[in-house]
């Protein structure tokens, strides 16, 4: 039973299939063949953006980092929440590959940055004049470390700052397709119509083997970022098999098919904590569970076999209750979703 992420799961079949598609027979390499072009037409689609640049890279965090830096100078300010995965989780690929951009840090209930604290640090941060660097841009995460979901009126709330300001807002999506399954809204109404200017869009924790897709809603955003993906080592040779990734998972809405699955197992196991004594930590709005359970029910479910992390980190065993994480992926199985909610109702 591993709840430890969704990352520890399979790909999907549909992808697995159009894999094999694309093995075979020879094709032109470095982006220019067929697949990468029906491939980044399909992503266009999936955002209703006919416009957009879409360029696609391995790792979440290659596609964060390079977006960063593809949009912030090596003197800029980077505006984003305490627990952002670019600055908890990324060994500061972000300021690695911008030549030295400073994340700024803002707190936040449930992974979300607050608007008015947005705007404050904004206004400290134009005042701190070279000594303290250029504001530069602005990035949330959606869906949340904490598994919270930002709606497209929130999100369009921050941009309304960010473009005050006139700073770019960026999107670490590695859990979008989440996101827009909760919300059940359209992926253009959650990004560029609500202000966002470039998107990082998650596919290998939604059935991808390894790809993510990263979208300039302008253009002119993206100018020389083939250089700077080049440059990171993310233009692959045999480009076609991280585009036909995604080109399956965008393919007959699976993308939030598989998303609307993940999500629903999150929320059987919510409702177990509930009914077990336990309590949560924030809403469950997406994949993840982050829930503060009963020791003895966390060692029954250690001892049944249930991997999960603890949260925010193992220093939290002996406590109790334990706060842990637990998140689902689109086969998780559900006999696993089933014996853990038992567990946890106890």
């Amino acid at each position: 039973m591993n709840f430890a992420s969704d990352n520890a799961y399979a790909a999907h079949p549909a992808v697995m299939a159009a894999l094999e598609r694309a093995n075979s027979g020879a094709m032109m390499g470095y982006g220019a063949d067929p697949v990468t072009a029906e491939a980044e037409a399909a992503i266009r689609d999936l955002v209703d953006a006919p416009e957009a640049v879409v360029r696609f890279v391995a790792t979440g965090t290659a596609a964060n980092a390079l977006v960063c830096a593809q949009l912030s100078p090596p003197f800029g300010r980077i505006y984003c929440h305490d627990d952002a995965h670019i600055e908890t989780s990324e060994c500061a690929a972000p300021e690695f590959f911008s030549h030295g951009a400073k994340l700024v840090t803002l707190p936040g209930t449930g992974g979300k940055l607050l608007p008015e604290v947005l705007a404050e640090a904004i206004r400290v941060g134009a005042g701190g004049g070279l000594n303290g660097g250029r504001n530069a841009m602005v990035s949330i995460t959606n869906a949340t470390e904490w598994g919270t979901v930002h709606t497209p009126a929130e999100v369009a709330d921050l941009a309304a700052v960010a473009k005050e300001a006139g700073l770019p807002l960026h999107m670490d999506g590695a859990r979008f397709s989440n996101a827009v399954a909760s919300l059940g809204c359209s992926a253009a109404d959650l990004t560029w119509r609500a202000g966002v200017d470039a998107l990082c869009l998650g596919g290998t924790k939604n059935g991808a083997m390894a790809a993510e897709a990263v979208v300039f809603f302008d253009a002119g955003r993206a100018e020389a970022f083939d250089y700077r993906r080049k440059q990171s080592g993310h233009v692959f040779s045999k480009s076609r098999f991280l585009a036909a990734q995604m080109l399956a998972l965008a393919t007959d809405g699976l993308w939030l098919k598989l998303a609307d699955a993940a999500n629903a197992k999150a929320r059987a196991l919510a409702e177990a904590v509930e009914a077990g004594g336990g309590h949560l930590l924030q809403p469950v709005q997406s994949n993840a569970v982050f829930a503060a359970i009963p020791a003895e029910t966390h060692a029954r479910a250690r001892a049944a076999g249930a991997v999960y992390y603890l949260w925010p980190d193992k220093s939290a065993e002996g406590m109790n209750p334990v706060p842990l994480r637990l998140v689902c992926a689109w086969d998780t199985p559900d006999d696993h979703v089933e014996a853990l909610a038992a567990i946890l109702r106890g």
